[in-house]
């Protein structure tokens, strides 16, 4: 297949560790594309969507299939009520670390877009879970709001970073310990997760540690 990847070099990086190099990969740090090279493309991986790109991916081809990061906001607010009736849009977690894993999660805008996502998944050899179009999805809310918790408890002095790391792993058998994995997700990107599930549901889980503030600079 031919995919395109826009975002920066370890987008496309982890996305080529993802899905196998036997793809013909094309890779653009930016949507200021042109027309031409979307319609040469089956699937397009797009990290850092907005609103005009996804215009322009209806104006310009129709019918290609385009992953969206929404870790930080929605299918619902990108499209903002124009072409989802003629869509092939699925958002997905670009995170740094979240996409190359077993399972990929995917939001969809319609039901019925359940049966090409499936299509699609098949020919990239990957499994994949529906879950709700909402910021943060599932896997990186938890994560983060981990990692925040983490955070409160190094503020209070309760523990050293590499103590709630080990105690993270030995007692839950996580792979990596939070602040481990906030190294790995990147301390800024944790942030403006949480910060956009703040903004979005106003629940006071979501509020940051002064810490992790601090850290993300």
């Amino acid at each position: 297949m031919k995919i395109l990847v826009i975002g920066d070099a370890q987008n496309n990086g982890e996305c080529q560790q993802k899905f196998g190099l036997h793809h013909n990969w094309l890779y653009a740090s930016s949507q200021s594309l042109s027309p031409d090279l979307l319609t040469e493309v089956e699937v397009v991986f797009d990290f850092n969507p907005n609103k005009k790109a996804v215009l322009n991916y209806h104006k310009d081809q129709p019918g290609l299939i385009v992953f969206l990061n929404t870790a930080l906001t929605t299918l619902a607010e990108l499209f903002d009520g124009y072409g989802k009736e003629d869509s092939l849009f699925f958002g997905f977690c670009g995170l740094p670390s979240f996409l190359n894993r077993d399972i990929m999660e995917v939001s969809i805008v319609h039901a019925d877009d359940l049966i090409a996502l499936e299509a699609i998944c098949l020919k990239l050899n990957t499994k994949f879970e529906c879950v709700a179009d909402q910021v943060g999805l599932v896997t990186p809310r938890i994560i983060c709001m981990i990692i925040n918790e983490a955070y409160f408890t190094l503020e209070e002095g309760i523990a050293t970073q590499s103590d709630i790391d080990l105690a993270m792993k030995l007692g839950t058998n996580y792979p990596y310990g939070p602040f481990e994995w906030a190294k790995r997700i990147g301390i800024l990107n944790v942030y403006k997760v949480l910060k956009a599930m703040y903004t979005s549901t106003r629940d006071e889980r979501y509020l940051i540690s002064s810490l992790l503030k601090r850290e993300a600079g």
